[in-house]
């Protein structure tokens, strides 16, 4: 596979802070965020890239930030190469479609998840109390059941591993109760603007997360939008409750993983091209369905 970007290192702009997938430039009180092509599971970064990956995340977010500008406002300057500043010009081509010129603001360290049907981790606590991040649902619920009302179920960074589940009164302890109120009241309304828009083309949001972050006082909507890495896309044709769906995200990779014998641990094994090229494919399939539009 051609054209995939792993990381950066943009010599004249300094270090990168590295996540899983993303690069972050700090440029003069701006950040500068590139998605590449890399791709983790079960908390491990692959070594194997997926083509137009970083793409997707990119141009999928700043759809949905185009969606919901009415409902809160977001952290982004400009994400047209063509206009970013004289610096970054040599660096233009890796940076076309996968990177946004954004307002650097305070991140508040709750991650903002919303359900509107159960799976994952919440089908998992409801099979053993009935509830989802201590919300008593219904009892007879079965996996992938829509719920009544979408919820909104909060974590918190862990600083290793997985995201831990927290209270909304714990939420409230960490950043206060007029921010986990802006938050939860923001997250439901943008989840359910885009639940209403993806029925119309097919597909079912299931669930997602958001981040959010303060620009001098304000809370703005961050980091990226309603894409298969934050969410769990379904189709619509093929939903069928009581049992787990087939999502538009990185469930290949992760079938493929779990036929190996490895301890889930780094190094990550390489991936065939087969299964990279598969997931390619899948990440622009919901991308196209989503916006209309071809990578």
């Amino acid at each position: 596979m051609t054209n995939i970007i792993r990381e950066t290192n943009f010599d004249t702009l300094g270090t990168p802070r590295k996540g899983k997938v993303r690069d972050i430039y700090d440029l003069d009180g701006k950040l500068l965020i590139i998605a590449t092509d890399r791709l983790s599971a079960f908390d491990v970064v692959l070594p194997t890239g997926i083509e137009d990956k970083g793409k997707v995340l990119t141009r999928l977010s700043l759809f949905w930030f185009e969606q919901v500008k009415d409902i809160i406002p977001n952290h982004i300057i400009e994400t047209d190469v063509d206009k970013y500043p004289e610096k970054l010009k040599q660096y233009s081509e890796s940076l076309r479609d996968r990177s946004m010129l954004v307002k650097k603001a305070k991140v508040l360290p709750v991650e903002c998840v919303v359900r509107g049907y159960l799976a994952g981790s919440g089908w998992a606590e409801y099979q053993k109390s009935g509830t989802v991040c201590g919300i008593k649902l219904p009892g007879g619920l079965k996996e992938s059941s829509k719920l009544e009302k979408p919820i909104f179920t909060p974590s918190t960074k862990a600083q290793e591993g997985h995201d831990l589940n927290i209270s909304f009164e714990e939420a409230v302890k960490i950043i206060g109760n007029d921010h986990a109120h802006q938050l939860r009241d923001s997250s439901i309304a943008i989840y359910e603007r885009a639940r209403d828009l993806a029925e119309k083309r097919g597909i079912i949001v299931a669930d997602t997360k958001f981040e959010f972050g303060t620009i001098e006082g304000n809370v703005v909507l961050i980091d990226e939008v309603l894409t298969p890495d934050s969410s769990r896309f379904w189709s619509i044709r093929d939903y069928a409750p009581g049992k787990s769906q087939d999502s538009y995200d990185k469930q290949i990779v992760r079938d493929y993983l779990n036929t190996l014998d490895w301890g889930k641990t780094y190094p990550g094994p390489e991936l065939p091209e087969e299964i990279a090229k598969k997931t390619s494919e899948r990440y622009k399939e919901i991308y196209e369905i989503l916006t209309g539009d071809k990578i």
